[in-house]
C-alpha cells in the first residue's frame, strides 16, 4: 500500500476539513492510502512552545514521512495571498531533504482556505507550488475536463488546487465554517487525481 502524505496547518478548521476530503479521495484509489499529518504553530517570539505530540488531531510531520510517501498534498490557510508561517517555517527547514532529493519526481498538490472570495487563495496556491518545484516535485492540479463543478462553483475551487471560501469570516465559534458540497467534491477529486498520478508514476503507466 503506497501512501500520500496529506500535510496541513489549520487554525479555524477549514483547511483540516479540506484535508479530510482530499484524504478520502486518496483512499478511494486501489492500492493507495492517505497519511495525514500537521505542523505545530510558530511562536511570535521564536520559541518552541508547542508540545512534541499534539493534544488532538493528526501527529506532527517527521522526516520519515517525506521519505516514505509516494506524493504530497500540502495545505495552508491564506495569509495576505501567501501561505501561513507554520507551513513556510516547515518548508524552510527542508534543506537536507532538498540536497538528498527526497521529494524529487514525486507528485504534489496544494490546497487552501480564505475568509473572502478575493482573499488571495489563488496567489497562496501558486506561492506554495514554488518551493515544491525547487524540490523537483511534479505539480498536480484540478483539470476542468475531469472536474466539471469547477465551472459552476460559487465558493472555492480552482484549477491550481482545492480551496474553501468562508464568505465573510468564521461564524462557528472558532471551529471553522463548513465547506460547501462543491468544495468537498473538488477536494475529493483533487486527492483522487493525486493518488492516481502517484500510482501511475510508480508503475510507469500513463493516465
Amino acid at each position: 500500500m503506497a501512501e500520500i502524505l496529506v500535510l496541513y496547518y489549520s487554525q479555524s478548521g477549514s483547511v483540516a476539513q479540506l484535508a479530510n476530503h482530499l484524504a478520502r479521495g486518496v483512499d478511494s484509489v486501489a492500492g493507495m492510502s492517505a497519511r495525514v499529518r500537521t505542523v505545530p504553530k510558530v511562536s511570535t517570539v521564536i520559541e518552541a512552545t508547542a508540545p512534541e505530540i499534539p493534544a488532538a488531531g493528526p501527529p506532527y510531520v517527521e522526516a520519515a514521512d517525506l521519505v516514505e510517501c509516494a506524493g504530497l498534498a500540502l495545505g495552508s490557510p491564506t495569509r495576505f495571498g501567501n501561505m501561513a508561517a507554520p507551513i513556510k517555517y516547515w518548508l524552510d527547514g527542508l534543506g537536507g531533504e532538498w540536497l538528498r532529493g527526497t521529494l524529487t519526481d514525486k507528485p504534489a498538490s496544494v490546497f487552501t482556505a480564505s475568509s473572502s472570495q478575493h482573499g488571495g487563495n489563488e496567489a497562496t496556491l501558486l506561492s506554495m507550488m514554488v518551493p515544491l518545484l525547487h524540490h523537483g516535485m511534479v505539480i498536480v492540479g484540478v483539470p476542468y475536463s475531469k472536474v466539471p463543478v469547477l465551472s459552476t462553483t460559487q465558493g472555492g475551487g480552482t484549477p491550481y488546487g482545492a480551496s474553501h471560501v468562508s464568505g465573510g469570516g468564521d461564524k462557528s465559534g472558532g471551529k471553522g465554517g463548513m465547506i460547501s458540497e462543491d468544495e468537498r467534491t473538488i477536494a475529493f477529486a483533487h486527492g483522487k487525481r493525486l493518488a492516481e498520478m502517484a500510482k501511475a508514476l510508480q508503475v510507469g503507466g500513463v493516465l
